[in-house]
């Protein structure tokens, strides 16, 4: 009952400005993100309170040819029914999702698949999550059929699909020496349903004012 957010939330989508100027001037645009290597599963990405790293996001990909102008979108946005892996409930749940997928997987002579470092990445930090999305869509998957089979029996469910995705990262090596702190942590947002997103904007900078 408490896992419910309502409260609005501001965040940042780091894309190229094509992008910023279609989701501003047409909202119902979103694309959704379908890589098998997304951190928190399939969804609209969005960094949390972080406006300076959705840039640097997208600075990387345009320094890649990924995209040609870099740019960002603000998002005002609810999480609901949050699968937030800040919680240790939901951590556990994944590891449950784990073992169940594991033992399927195996049952047909086929392995998981592992998250891997990119190339490029001097901190390894394991940026290829495809270990990690194959669950969380797999957690999914499970509730959705599990929400389908009560229907049908009873006429209702108290499953409940998630709306979003929430989760703490932590990569980009020591803040300075000897550090637990690493210089890129961040919190990342995934949306699965669309109507979590209020609005964009285009982000104003502060100004000095008497």
């Amino acid at each position: 009952m408490y896992d419910i957010r309502p409260n609005l939330q501001i965040g940042f989508h780091g894309c190229d400005v094509s992008v910023r100027g279609q989701l501003v001037l047409n909202p119902q645009s979103v694309k959704f993100s379908t890589n098998p290597y997304d951190w928190l599963g399939n969804g609209f990405y969005i960094w949390e309170n972080n406006q300076e790293r959705a840039l640097k996001w997208a600075e990387d990909k345009q320094r890649k040819g990924e995209i040609k102008n870099s740019s960002v979108v603000g998002v005002v946005y609810v999480l609901h029914n949050c699968l937030d892996f800040s919680d240790s409930n939901y951590t556990q749940s994944s590891a449950s999702y784990f073992r169940s997928l594991k033992t399927k997987m195996s049952e047909i002579g086929k392995q998981l698949p592992s998250n891997k470092n990119a190339k490029l990445d001097e901190y390894k930090d394991m940026l290829l999550r495809e270990l990690d999305c194959v669950v969380i869509e797999y957690l999914h998957k499970e509730i959705s059929e599990a929400i389908k089979i009560e229907i049908k029996d009873k006429g209702n469910s108290e499953l409940e699909y998630f709306d979003s995705c929430r989760g703490i990262f932590t990569e980009g090596g020591p803040a300075f020496p000897g550090a637990g702190i690493q210089m890129k942590n961040h919190i990342q947002v995934c949306i699965r349903n669309p109507n979590c997103i209020k609005g964009f904007f285009i982000p104003r900078k502060e100004v000095a004012f008497k």
